[in-house]
């Protein structure tokens, strides 16, 4: 390589490009004095091998262009400016800086108080100023040739209405599978493995919703207990797959291989949505490490304080992106457009995407951050997830964001676990949620495909701890069992945590059983947590953000195979009727020439609901009638969709009830398809005449089929 021969260069695109004969390279720095670029040949170099004064400066980025360099490249910049935070100015030219652009970082951070802008232990704290070079324990930049074969590759294009979200952390599924090399579990590659796509599809999910896997960093007071950031909410590098999950290399192959698991996602017919952190960066308060953005241009990037030496909170993580500057808006476009068109990603999952919507202080639904992605012909047309809250004043925003956008529901998975563990809770809820939540989206113009349904996220108990702890067990935390969520509306079914009392055990596979037909017979979106299907548990922690070890991944030896077996079947009950798949909602009223209505509630007597009925907390069991008749959708060639009809009961009392089947109007004869009391159920063997009786056990679900006479 000539290190003496540098070229203008462009100011766009931003990052590192390799164009087959060099690299241009471009950083947006408007405060910036100064801007070294500085080049590595190894990544243990503990000073740069090449140090170019960039001289091009057009409007607010810095851009050079170096003929000869090749992917693999290592590289990082300095930038030199006023430091001054107390007018939000941190530039430290001694301190290596990651580029936010750059599409792969060789390896993590190794932690340093160098890597800190100011001296550690000064009593001045980050008003003093620190001059011990960071390059030793700074991971470096990676020039990448973005070169891949997809092989036609193509979205799987799956509509809301038909989707099974499952939400996994890459190492976590895999790193404990006997039947995957050992060498390639818990990478993108034993995500990609033929035996992981195979149990997704046996499952019948239809996306996986990975959690972080943009470049993050481990937080140092994490680190120094002998924990990590496992979950990976604190992200440094939008561009870049973080190579801690990549078995083939940190020079650019984790790219190509994140390339291949979507790929191999998609032959199989499984989306890949990615969970996105676009709110803070791994940076933290004024007293975090100087490691991108904060000795990039800090004012450029971040939400200052009227006093501008501090950062305004939104995300509880010390910082929060300013998504009301245009550059920090490019920044996150640009990411978003280059895992869609790069990456070949089918969505996003935005965390606490309500701090991206605030302009000032309040949460603003119109957004330039929404009118943007509205307008944008790429990212408009993927699947938008939003997580609709932030820890803000007015935070909680379930049900406010924009058409187009689907949410995980909050309020969903509230009212569920209430339900089912005999809290005082309105049936009505019950019902609004089951049907998909119109209260929240139906005048808003969407659909109830809105509501992104759940029971459990990766954030709180898994399933079978949801049903096995009334408290939360976060002692290997560190933090004294004060962190994680008090309320979690858990119920242990009668003694707290393992337990050899049969009864306890019977109730507790039961209720899972419960919350999985309730998630999955549910209008929306049904989203699963990695694990639950088979009865994972973390022993009741419900914040195992730093737990990188076998409390969080999935054990599969110790599988509930029975529970698996049951959640196939339910999956693919949902998948196979449209009845509980629907893409408009339930309008209440009469069909015409049938008389009977799309929907219809009862009482155990057979009795329809009335007003009065729904408003009674201490009630717990009633049945819902669905007619396949009525779903008002027509078909790609405009034929008229129709479906069998259902009855499904719901009795949450701790007693057996008899039901009493509604008017033969409703249905003539009904065969049971399904019973959470009973494993051994075969579908269709039991059946039912209308205005007959059918017991029903103490805290259990049973759907009936009504089949459509052609």
């Amino acid at each position: 390589m000539n290190q003496t021969v540098v070229y203008p260069g462009s100011p766009y695109p931003l990052g590192a490009t390799w164009d087959g004969k060099g690299v241009n390279f471009a950083l947006y720095a408007d405060n910036a004095t100064g801007v070294e670029l500085c080049l590595f040949n190894s990544t243990d170099d503990e000073v740069e091998a090449v140090k170019v004064m960039i001289k091009e400066r057009s409007h607010q980025v810095w851009h050079c262009y170096l003929p000869d360099v090749k992917p693999g490249q290592l590289y990082g910049y300095r930038v030199h400016g006023p430091y001054e935070p107390q007018n939000g100015h941190r530039f430290n030219p001694k301190k290596l800086l990651i580029d936010p652009y750059a599409k792969a970082i060789a390896g993590t951070i190794n932690w340093s108080d160098a890597l800190f802008g100011y001296k550690m232990g000064d009593p001045e704290e980050d008003l003093s100023f620190s001059d011990v070079d960071s390059v030793p324990f700074i991971p470096k930049c990676v020039v990448i040739d973005d070169h891949f074969d997809w092989e036609g590759d193509e979205p799987p294009r799956i509509p809301y209405n038909e989707s099974i979200i499952y939400e996994a952390h890459v190492k976590g599924f895999t790193k404990q599978h006997p039947d995957i090399p050992e060498e390639i579990r818990g990478t993108y590659a034993g995500m990609a493995h033929p035996v992981t796509i195979n149990y997704l599809k046996e499952l019948g999910i239809t996306a996986v919703e990975l959690m972080p896997v943009h470049h993050f960093v481990a937080d140092r007071h994490l680190v120094d207990k002998g924990l990590t950031n496992y979950w990976g909410y604190n992200t440094i590098g939008f561009f870049a797959p973080d190579a801690r999950y990549a078995a083939s290399g940190v020079l650019g192959q984790q790219v190509t291989e994140f390339k291949q698991l979507v790929k191999a996602l998609h032959r199989a017919g499984i989306e890949v949505i990615l969970d996105v952190v676009y709110n803070h960066t791994g940076e933290g308060n004024h007293l975090g490490p100087t490691l991108s953005f904060r000795g990039i241009d800090n004012a450029s990037y971040y939400r200052l304080t009227e006093d501008k030496r501090f950062y305004m909170d939104y995300t509880g993580t010390g910082n929060t992106l300013n998504a009301y500057l245009p550059n920090v808006l490019r920044l996150m476009m640009d990411s978003l457009r280059y895992w869609v068109l790069d990456m070949h990603v089918d969505g996003f999952r935005f965390d606490l995407a309500a701090a991206l919507a605030r302009e000032l202080h309040e949460v603003n639904r119109l957004s330039a951050f929404f009118d943007i992605i509205y307008q944008d012909p790429i990212i408009s047309q993927v699947k938008l997830i939003a997580e609709p809250w932030d820890i803000g004043e007015d935070g909680y925003q379930v049900g406010k964001f924009p058409p187009g956008w689907a949410e995980w529901n909050g309020k969903y998975r509230d009212c569920i676990r209430d339900y089912w563990r005999g809290a005082d809770s309105m049936l009505g809820e019950f019902a609004e949620r089951f049907t998909g939540s119109s209260d929240l989206y139906k005048n808003d113009y969407r659909s109830p495909t809105a509501s992104i349904n759940f029971v459990t996220a990766h954030d709180g108990f898994t399933l079978h701890d949801l049903v096995s702890y009334n408290d939360k067990h976060n002692e290997a935390n560190l933090d004294d069992n004060r962190d994680g969520e008090d309320h979690n509306r858990s119920w242990n079914c009668g003694a707290e945590g393992p337990t050899q009392d049969e009864a306890v055990l019977t109730l507790r596979r039961r209720q899972q059983r419960n919350f999985f037909a309730t998630l999955l017979l549910s209008q929306g979106v049904p989203m699963i947590l990695a694990g639950d299907e088979f009865g994972r548990t973390q022993q009741g922690n419900n914040n195992g953000y730093c737990q990188d070890n076998e409390l969080s991944w999935l054990n599969w030896k110790e599988r509930d195979n029975d529970l698996l077996q049951f959640t196939r079947q339910l999956i693919a009950l949902r998948k196979a009727h449209p009845a509980f798949c629907r893409r408009r909602w339930f309008q209440g009223q009469p069909i015409k020439g049938i008389g009977l209505e799309d929907i219809a509630w009862f009482l155990p007597d057979g009795a329809e609901m009335s007003d009065e009925h729904w408003s009674h907390d201490f009630a717990k069991s009633m049945a819902v009638f669905f007619n396949g008749k009525g779903l008002h959708v027509s078909g790609p060639k405009g034929e008229q969709i129709v479906d069998d009809s259902f009855y499904i009961i719901f009795n949450a009392h701790y007693e057996p009830l008899d039901f009493r089947l509604p008017h033969e109007k409703y249905g003539h004869n009904w065969k049971k398809m399904l019973d959470t009391k009973d494993l051994q159920v075969k579908a269709g063997e039991e059946v039912y005449a209308g205005e007959g009786v059918i017991n029903v056990d103490a805290r259990s679900v049973v759907v009936l089929q009504h089949k459509l006479k052609h």
